[in-house]
């Protein structure tokens, strides 16, 4: 009998515990295996100490770790939380739990690539990037950098994109916004696109692929999201002959650009080379703009996106109307890196 009741009292122990530290806000992220989302993480933890409330930030293994963040969202909307903020990996896998936290009353709200297509009302608002025209940003200074190589091309020439996936709307939304800028540049000279690669890409861009455009975009998207095989994408294009220009969309994909490049020496800013451009920071990337081997990168400012979460989920949870917070972006490279204003955004 001894026994049982200190089993008993334990368990008791252990669910006071729990209850006593259970956190004020949940917030379900995309992963941690970038270190894009532990800046997130950081801007939200230094919010959150500013405020005077706690949050659990939480994501799955990897970005294709579908039924992982869901089990996390359950286990957020199980908390009881005053408000939960969400980048999901694919909205359709988060429908059931997130009509429950509208059952509920829990407040939700989106970050990063947000909750794309999630019922009306679902999502209060979003803190992100605006992803299209982070993309667009790419595409200008990449089109600057070789519109004198498309002009004295006899024949055709090749951009190549790097993306990550064809299903998170962030990544998605810059490799459209970079097609689409691309177009728009390329028709005020005069020249048509032609459009090769995955589906969604071609499908989705607002670009009129052109069979016999002199510049052809040509968008690979590997079948799982894996180093490896994004690098082995990003090796195919910088092996084309007619290849002038390659966009990593994330992360992930730029820094498959350059192991790719690694053995190839392919890319840079020199007569003849690949010029390439990337998106997001982290250690591996500065250290290719640095150096030349990138013309540059997008950079979003994932502290400041971390910040905005928690303001918005407080605001949420006390009935205050909310609203969407673009949390911008710059263009970085070897020059500016260095600025305080770009600087603050670089992490490693």
């Amino acid at each position: 009998m001894k026994k049982v009741l200190v089993l008993v009292l334990a368990l008791m122990l252990v669910f006071s515990a729990t209850a006593a530290f259970a956190a004020d806000y949940e917030i379900v992220s995309k992963g941690f295996q970038h270190q894009y989302w532990q800046a997130v993480l950081k801007g939200s933890e230094q919010k959150a100490a500013e405020l005077g409330v706690t949050i659990n930030f939480v994501g799955p293994a990897n970005e294709s770790a579908y039924d992982e963040q869901l089990s996390q969202l359950n286990s957020a909307i199980n908390a009881a939380p005053k408000a939960i903020g969400l980048a999901a990996l694919s909205t359709e896998t988060c429908l059931d739990a997130i009509a429950d936290a509208q059952k509920k009353g829990i407040p939700i709200i989106g970050f990063d690539s947000g909750v794309p297509g999630a019922p009306e009302g679902a999502i209060l608002a979003n803190a992100a990037t605006n992803n299209y025209n982070a993309g667009a940003l790419a595409a200008e200074k990449v089109y600057e950098a070789i519109a004198d190589r498309i002009a004295a091309a006899s024949g055709s020439v090749r951009i190549g994109i790097s993306a990550q996936d064809a299903v998170s709307d962030s990544v998605v939304s810059r490799g459209l916004g970079f097609i689409d800028k691309i177009g728009e540049l390329a028709a005020a000279d005069g020249y048509t696109i032609k459009l090769e690669g995955n589906e969604r890409y071609v499908t989705d861009a607002q670009v009129e692929s052109d069979d016999a455009g002199k510049i052809i975009i040509e968008i690979l998207v590997p079948s799982q999201v894996t180093a490896e095989l994004s690098a082995i994408d990003c090796q195919n294009l910088l092996n084309k002959t007619d290849i002038i220009a390659l966009y990593g969309s994330n992360q992930h994909s730029a820094e498959a650009m350059v192991t790719a490049n690694e053995n190839l020496q392919k890319l840079g800013t020199g007569e003849g080379q690949v010029i390439g451009a990337g998106f997001d920071s982290g250690a591996v990337i500065k250290a290719a703009v640095a150096d030349g081997t990138f013309l540059g990168a997008v950079t979003q400012a994932p502290v400041a996106m971390g910040e905005a979460l928690v303001e918005l989920l407080v605001a949420a949870s006390n009935g205050e109307t909310v609203a969407d917070v673009d949390t911008g972006c710059q263009w970085y490279t070897a020059e500016n890196m260095d600025d305080p204003e770009i600087a603050q955004n670089l992490y490693d």
